[in-house]
């Protein structure tokens, strides 16, 4: 188990509410203990909602800004940048533009530590799959000694229960996937919250509710906060990117 300290943390996501479910336990940790907490959101989410949703582009838009603006207070992230793309079609721009952005918050931000999206995206999401893309390049041009990068990712076991609560074709992107995972003795970083950490977790997932509804119906309290208890991350290997 990690002990949560990764120094100054760097996210870098593809819409409102990956950095929570991907990393609100280890943020909230950082924030907790003094140390600084970055978050790179790439879209405003607009495509997350029905297809039958009356509101405007806009207005999804501005649903989503307010959700994850009250979920950030919730874990105490006070720095939050957006990339201003499209949902959903992050895989259609040049890459120079956003790589060149991220590449100038990290040399802004200096963090010891930048947590994205691996080749998998974790759902296999197009937007995902480019910002972790985008968020490995920009390190490679601008990382300094003793700062690092890591994947998000879970482990075997937790992807065991995940299935027995959660059809996995309700989440992945790609039908007929199931989520990706990564051997135990190749994870760098298995966080466990402690139930005050996870209480603050689940209350800011439960803050973009337009997102988390669906889901924390289907799995009930406890099994949303099973689901929610720990967070992995893996190191980048020489297969993952050309």
């Amino acid at each position: 188990m990690h002990d949560g300290d990764l120094g100054t943390i760097l996210g870098v996501w593809g819409h409102p509410d990956d950095e929570a479910y991907l990393s609100g336990g280890l943020m909230a940790a950082a924030v907790d203990a003094g140390r600084r907490a970055v978050c790179v959101t790439a879209t405003r989410g607009e495509a997350g909602f029905p297809d039958d949703d009356p509101r405007t582009i806009d207005e999804r838009a501005a649903i989503r800004e307010r959700e994850l603006a009250a979920s950030l207070e919730i874990l105490g992230v006070v720095e939050h940048r957006w990339l201003d793309y499209a949902d959903g079609r992050c895989h259609l721009v040049d890459v120079a533009e956003p790589v060149a952005a991220i590449r100038a918050i990290i040399e802004e931000v200096r963090p010891d530590t930048v947590l994205t999206f691996g080749p998998d995206g974790m759902t296999y999401h197009d937007d995902h799959i480019a910002v972790g893309r985008w968020t490995t390049l920009a390190f490679r041009d601008a990382a300094v000694p003793g700062m690092q990068l890591l994947y998000a990712t879970k482990s075997q076991g937790w992807l065991e229960g995940f299935v027995d609560i959660v059809d996995p074709g309700r989440v992945m992107m790609v039908e007929g996937s199931e989520p990706p995972w990564t051997d135990a003795e190749e994870i760098a970083v298995h966080y466990v919250l402690d139930e005050g950490q996870l209480d603050r977790k689940v209350r800011a997932l439960k803050a973009q509710a337009t997102q988390v509804g669906t889901l924390l119906d289907q799995i009930g309290e406890d099994g949303f906060g099973a689901f929610n208890r720990d967070e992995f991350y893996r190191r980048p290997g020489p297969a993952d990117w050309p």
